[in-house]
């Protein structure tokens, strides 16, 4: 029988050895991964308003404006009204494709036949002035609407001198 506990202690031995055994031989635990940098990302660059080039919009966002204003019957171009005609024709001379049409306006006084002489003679005073400044006289064409197109609906100097005016249209 001594064979018998000889073997029990021997077995019991062999088992706690391989319990030890396997316990110190764990794989230790993987490595912690890498922190996480978060890169800074630039704030997106705001490039200003889109439109097409060679648009009105891009005509207008370099020159400033798309008409100039007139003085009470007059077709005189004031001071204001030639830098934005100045501003216009260097767009033109950079897009020598694009063609206009120079409307000429007046404000609601006077008669009708007298508003589209006055409007004539307003679109004339543009298309001469980009003429000048090197705007080749093909491609600018004009016509008058006098008094008929007004931009503002009163009966008083706020909306007189807003309809008083020269306007290009790209075509």
């Amino acid at each position: 029988m001594q064979s018998n506990g000889t073997f029990r202690k021997i077995l019991v031995g062999l088992i706690l050895g391989l319990f030890a055994a396997s316990c110190a031989k764990e794989p230790p635990p993987p490595p912690p991964p890498p922190p996480v940098v978060e890169e800074e990302v630039a704030p997106p660059v705001d490039t200003g308003p889109t439109y097409q080039e060679g648009s009105l919009e891009h005509m207008v966002a370099l020159a400033g404006a798309d008409r100039v204003f007139f003085a009470y019957d007059s077709d005189e171009l004031v001071n204001a009204a030639r830098e934005t005609l100045r501003a216009q024709a260097e767009w033109l001379n950079a897009y020598r494709y694009v063609t206009v049409t120079i409307e000429g306006h007046a404000d609601e006084r006077g008669t009708r036949e007298y508003n589209l002489a006055l409007g004539d003679r307003r679109a004339v005073a543009v298309r001469n002035y980009l003429v000048a400044l090197g705007v080749s006289p093909s491609r600018i064409s004009i016509i008058s609407y006098g008094k008929e197109k007004p931009v503002s609906f009163c009966s008083n100097e706020s909306c007189w001198s807003q309809n008083r005016r020269g306007v290009m249209v790209l075509n």
